[in-house]
């Protein structure tokens, strides 16, 4: 599961897509909990529109905020309400440059970073949803989709959020882009495009928030040929 995230300053969205509506500037973050603002892509006229939303998906009729789901299971987009509609009409980005997850240990769990193997942005896939809360205000939520995780990955995290290729965000974020077309972009992370590596037990507190948080404290994992054969 996807439990905090990293989110660099330098992060080169324009790069990456081109194109891009700027509406909210890119919200950084080395150590980012659920439940706290987020910065998402999602579709508009003009092409991908960058703004912010809580990571935690509420629609209207939530009453219980701790409730709000920051993951939703790929297999469960079609069982549950509050998955399906979104899914349909209002699919998103996150972009971050890595996400955070913890492998068990006989005493404790190491935190580790997952990255793209060049350290390049990475897109990961999600659902949003906007309620009004005046005739000309209103508030968007998201949750990222997760799948099961890639041989190399698994024995870190059992699930990781689904990766979008570049190439593929504009066809994900249309709602014209019926939901079996959708379906088909979620799948585990191919094997060469992820690496991970150790980090600081420092990153277990939402609340250190320096940027040393995400530095290796050993070398990356990587898929390698040696371990097709």
């Amino acid at each position: 599961m996807a439990g905090r995230l990293y989110i660099a300053p330098t992060l080169d969205l324009e790069g990456l897509l081109g194109g891009i509506e700027t509406l909210d500037a890119l919200l950084a973050s080395p150590n980012l909990a659920p439940r706290r603002p987020l910065s998402m892509l999602h579709h508009a006229a003009g092409g991908p529109r960058l703004s912010s939303a809580f990571w935690g998906l509420t629609p209207p009729w939530l009453k219980i905020l701790d409730h709000a789901p920051h993951c939703a299971r790929a297999e469960s987009l079609d069982s549950r309400a509050m998955f399906r509609e979104a899914f349909a009409a209002r699919r998103c980005l996150i972009p971050v440059s890595g996400v955070y997850v913890w492998k068990p240990q006989p005493r404790m769990k190491q935190p580790f970073l997952i990255t793209h193997h060049q350290r390049q942005p990475l897109l990961l896939a999600g659902l949003w949803c906007r309620y009004h809360t005046a005739p000309t205000e209103h508030h968007d939520s998201c949750a990222l989709i997760t799948v099961a995780s890639n041989a190399l990955l698994a024995p870190l995290s059992e699930r990781l959020p689904a990766v979008i290729a570049p190439a593929q965000a504009r066809h994900w974020l249309d709602p014209a882009t019926p939901p079996a077309e959708a379906r088909q972009l979620l799948n585990p992370p191919d094997l060469e495009l992820l690496g991970a590596f150790p980090v600081s037990r420092r990153v277990n507190d939402p609340s250190h928030q320096d940027w040393a948080c995400a530095h290796p404290t050993g070398p990356m994992h990587r898929w390698t040929t040696a371990q097709e054969t």
